[in-house]
């Protein structure tokens, strides 16, 4: 029975009369999350058949203790499961509730720890001793300290809707500062059940206020927060209810006052503009759909404004406008002749293409792309293809372009998504059918964010475009009727299936009389005009062009003969806003004065370098047009070494290796000991080290310097060559024909070496004025090669050195 006492002290003695107190044993009644205090009143819910037995095994006394479980999910907790300090409680009341369980009305009466427990089963009982309290020292900062707490918890109570004022009341009639922890600490719900038994198992008084404290802090911080961010949605659902009764009059308003509603009218002239985009049908009636659920939307919702914009999009595209104008050949002639000098063949294939698309406008041919190196009239002519065919004109720059979404658009999932490239410049063209010049399509890029490249795929291919779908629009639009022309300054870079849809024109590059006839007819015109100047303020002699063009630009195209043009009208634009008012003409002089002394020296410098034996001049391609390599060899004693420098590749160090043993093969044919290696070191240099060189192109210039240098016979002055040589003596062709002999006119090469083979590519690609002035030479084997690139007799070495001598007189002159 709970009302037992274990006595074995006598009665009469005190200490043994506290033992005994100490010694009680009472039933543990083990509670979930619920910790009691002494002096509180705890209503409890028993539930468990030991606690039901528990509770009715006890007598009048009616005592036992309240001990929480460590573990709140344990049905059955033993002994180890429970706390080690609980409260003892004076049981007040019991009431059986209909599902047999018992509700108990209990009182906590002071600290208990437990002891050793007696017995487990039907229910726990323990061993209890008391635990007093350490009372706290009377000095201002406990004062202060119980001040603080019960001023915290005044402050809780008044900003809890779910506490009671009258707890302030009860709190400050608490003089005891043990009791005002363990009353503030039995109230507070937010509490958890472990800080609870925390603030009961500490018996210092002092540090029991400092817990509470804490608590109570971080409580009031939390609770300020709890209060603000209510106040603030408070604010924002008050002003949407106002802003949603004013909408609501104002719609009230003009109802009565005859006049419609913005939001309204705004829905009705898109609805207006989708039946007149003249869309396919399918996509008219998703466009619908979306307007319908649009209108029924709020103008405040998240999504209204990305509905509308993406309906904006399909209602202002041109779906069914087109320019209507028909191709005129004749017009299309002139055009290109007035703004573009000379490129008969490039016209011509133009014109070719044209009468096509004249003949059938539903065509499903290639797509023309322009290839050359910069400055030679790419994109101006795509302008006036477009002008020719009266049509709208769009440029789109594909150079570094890495994410395919700028072609092909992003979906409306992602944040601040739009149309691509396409689809937009479309909607600024406004017809259906404009030009488009892709230009710099071998700069694309790729990497994780996607392949373009592959998306021009689908943009260009004629089989596919009639449906293209941009991932925005999520919608076909038919790209057939577009002109796409493309650009390129090299085929290289161009994916294999992009350079299958496309038909090449090559542009290759110009003469020294090409470059002084555009400048005369388009470079000088445009920048007198774009410099603010007029003609007769600047005088541009014929010979002057052409000194500028020699000795100042290296360049296939004009795009630098433009520039340095510019720079000399704006010396003069300066001088006569200095005061100025002669006329000022551009003579050799003016140009060292305005653009500094001569930059470029070709024609004295192959003079010069080949005077002695040992160097040949090459004639390589680059993506900028053609250019002029020398060779140069050297020997020194040694004992049969071969060094190779120059910043050179594979490719060429390989045609050096062959072109040394086609020589020590031939040596006695050639005059050499069949050991001319045995006390000597050869050393092939190509200069200008700091720029990269590779190609199967310099074999034959490679075999040439070689021989002049062992046989001591300096190549002809004013010759270049250009071939790759096999281990037999054979001169096998090579490409960029056009762009390396327009290199070596440009330098001052009276004589070129070419492949027997390539004969039919002179042929086809350059005219006989780009040919007037040099000798074309052709070899098929190395032999050939030599022939015209050596001299043969004393006289041949006389005359060599009187070129020279004439050539580097005239430039000093």
């Amino acid at each position: 029975m709970a009302s037992d006492f274990i006595s074995i002290i006598e009665p009469g003695d005190p200490r043994q009369r506290e033992e005994r107190e100490r010694s009680k044993v009472l039933p543990v009644l083990p509670v979930r999350d619920t910790v009691l205090f002494p002096h509180a009143v705890l209503p409890l819910t028993v539930g468990r058949e030991s606690s039901i037995q528990l509770i009715q095994s006890l007598g009048e006394e009616k005592t036992i203790v309240v001990v929480a479980q460590r573990d709140a999910r344990l049905d059955t907790p033993r002994p180890a499961d429970l706390h080690a300090y609980g409260t003892l409680a004076t049981i007040h009341k019991v009431v059986k509730m209909p599902n047999q369980s018992l509700f108990v009305f209990t009182e906590g009466t002071e600290r208990v720890k437990l002891g050793e427990f007696s017995q487990t089963e039907p229910f726990m009982t323990a061993a209890v001793e008391p635990v007093e309290d350490v009372e706290p020292q009377q000095n201002p900062e406990t004062e202060a300290l119980q001040r603080n707490v019960l001023s915290q918890f005044q402050q809780i109570v008044t900003a809890s809707p779910t506490l009671s004022d009258e707890l302030q009341t009860i709190a400050m009639n608490i003089d005891e500062p043990g009791r005002l922890v363990d009353f503030i600490a039995s109230s507070l719900p937010f509490l958890a059940t472990q800080d609870k038994q925390e603030l009961l198992e500490t018996a210092d008084i002092t540090a029991r206020l400092e817990r509470i404290n804490q608590h109570l802090v971080k409580e009031l911080e939390v609770q300020q927060l709890r209060n603000k961010i209510q106040s603030e949605v408070q604010d924002q659902v008050q002003q949407s209810q106002r802003d949603y009764y004013l909408r609501e009059q104002l719609k009230a308003i003009q109802k009565e006052l005859g006049e419609q509603d913005e939001s309204q009218k705004d829905i009705d002239e898109l609805r207006q503009k989708l039946e007149a985009a003249g869309m396919p049908e399918e996509t008219k009636k998703e466009a619908m759909k979306e307007l319908s659920r649009l209108s029924r939307m709020s103008p405040m919702a998240a999504d209204y404004s990305l509905t509308r914009n993406y309906i904006e999009w399909l209602a202002v595209l041109p779906w069914a406008k087109s320019s209507g104008s028909a191709v005129d050949i004749a017009k299309a002639k002139e055009i290109l002749d007035e703004d573009h000098y000379d490129l008969k063949k490039v016209k011509d294939r133009i014109l070719d293409y044209l009468s096509v698309r004249r003949l059938k406008p539903d065509m499903k041919g290639p797509i023309l792309c322009f290839v050359g190196p910069p400055g030679v009239g790419k994109t101006s002519l795509g302008r006036s293809v477009a002008r020719a065919l009266s049509r709208e004109f769009r440029r789109i720059s594909l150079g570094g372009m890495h994410d395919e979404a700028e072609l092909r658009g992003h979906r409306r999932t992602y944040i601040g998504a739009l149309p691509g490239q396409i689809i937009q410049n479309l909607r600024r063209a406004g017809t259906n059918d404009p030009v488009f010049m892709l230009d710099e399509i071998d700069k694309l890029g790729r990497d994780f964010r996607g392949d373009p490249a592959s998306a021009l795929l689908e943009i260009l291919d004629p089989e596919q475009n009639n449906t293209f779908r941009d991932n925005y629009l999520d919608q076909p639009f038919d790209l057939s009727k577009v002109l796409f022309i493309c650009t390129a300054n090299m085929l290289d870079p161009i994916p294999e299936p992009l350079r299958d849809r496309m038909e090449i024109i090559d542009l290759q590059g110009y003469t020294e009389e090409e470059k002084t006839h555009i400048a005369f007819r388009y470079l000088i015109p445009r920048q007198i005009r774009e410099n603010g100047i007029r003609a007769e303020n600047i005088d541009f002699p014929q010979d002057s062009i052409g000194y500028i063009v020699r000795h100042y630009t290296r360049e296939a195209g004009v795009r630098k003969l433009e520039q340095l043009i510019g720079t000399i009208c704006r010396k003069q634009a300066r001088r006569i806003a200095e005061g100025a008012t002669e006329t000022l003409t551009i003579t050799n002089e003016v140009i060292h004065e305005f653009l500094g002394g001569i930059k470029v020296r070709v024609d004295t410098e192959l003079a010069e370098r080949t005077r002695r034996a040992g160097v040949a001049v090459g004639l390589a391609w680059t993506p900028a047009g053609g250019d002029v390599l020398f060779i140069e060899a050297n020997r020194m004693k040694g004992k049969g070494g071969f060094t190779m420098t120059g910043q050179i590749g594979e490719v060429m160090q390989e045609s050096m290796q062959a072109a040394l043993t086609w020589v020590r093969s031939n040596a006695t044919s050639l005059g050499l000991d069949e050991d001319f290696m045995k006390d000597i070191d050869i050393h092939i240099h190509v200069p200008a080290g700091a720029i990269p060189k590779d190609g199967p192109s310099a074999g034959v210039t490679m075999a040439t310097a070689l021989v002049s240098l062992l046989t001591d016979k300096p190549v002809h002055p004013l010759t270049a060559m250009t071939g790759e040589i096999t281990l037999s003596g054979n001169v096998l062709p090579v490409g960029g024909i056009k762009e390396k002999f327009l290199a070596a006119k440009r330098a001052g090469v009276k004589d070129v070496i070419l492949p027997a083979e390539n004969r039919l590519n002179v042929e086809e690609d350059l005219m006989p004025e780009q040919i007037a002035g040099v000798n074309i030479h052709y070899a098929s084997y190395i032999g050939d090669v030599l022939a015209v690139a050596l001299p043969s007799t004393k006289a041949e070495a006389r005359h060599d050195r009187q070129v020279r001598d004439e050539v580097l007189q005239q430039a000093s002159a």
